[in-house]
């Protein structure tokens, strides 16, 4: 798939990867999973294989197009695709959990959103460029900002998985990682 150099897009090249990616995640069978940027589907169609229900988000329509097609080939039927760009996107009522690889320049905005919402996401998977990805992450030995800070309030965070630039085309500038945000169950949760 070609790359629109204006959605800043580094698309993962291996779907196997994808697999493994997933594999390093608390995604169950059950869950729903939104994917914010779904590009051509490779993610997507990992996602499909191992979860209930996939929202995949997407506002670009060449990428819808090809997203549709490679779908129909995989046999995906518990996909959703929604042509829309995510900050425009209302989040799901229910229970959810998201598994994306978005352009890294909606970074922040992107988690804003999710952590902000009304019904946050359960848990949050992200590809992020590991420099940003560090300062959410809430310890000694790394600077955290405050979005960082707001993130754990009801998350706990770590980096689960760096990845090469080899993954990717076209390959980032920058090292790249797999971010875990799981929200810390309360006494209402569990009820």
């Amino acid at each position: 798939m070609s790359r629109n150099h204006l959605l800043s897009q580094h698309f993962l090249r291996n779907p196997r990867l994808a697999l493994i990616l997933i594999g390093h995640s608390n995604l169950k069978k059950r869950d729903t999973v939104v994917e914010i940027g779904a590009g051509s589907g490779v993610i997507t169609s990992a996602l499909a294989r191992r979860v209930a229900h996939v929202i995949a988000v997407e506002p670009d329509a060449e990428a819808v197009a090809k997203l549709r097609g490679h779908l129909k080939r995989q046999g995906c039927e518990n996909v959703e695709v929604v042509v829309k760009d995510f900050m425009d996107y209302e989040l799901p009522s229910g229970a959810y959990k998201v598994f994306a690889n978005p352009p890294f320049h909606l970074s922040s905005a992107i988690l804003h959103k999710l952590i902000e919402a009304s019904n946050p996401p359960e848990a949050i998977y992200l590809i992020l460029q590991k420099q940003f990805a560090l300062k959410l992450l809430n310890n000694d030995r790394h600077y955290t900002s405050q979005l960082g800070l707001a993130l754990t309030r009801d998350y706990t965070t770590r980096i689960r998985l760096p990845l090469k630039s080899t993954d990717f085309t076209p390959p980032p500038a920058v090292p790249t990682v797999l971010f875990e945000a799981k929200r810390i169950k309360t006494v209402t949760d569990k009820a």
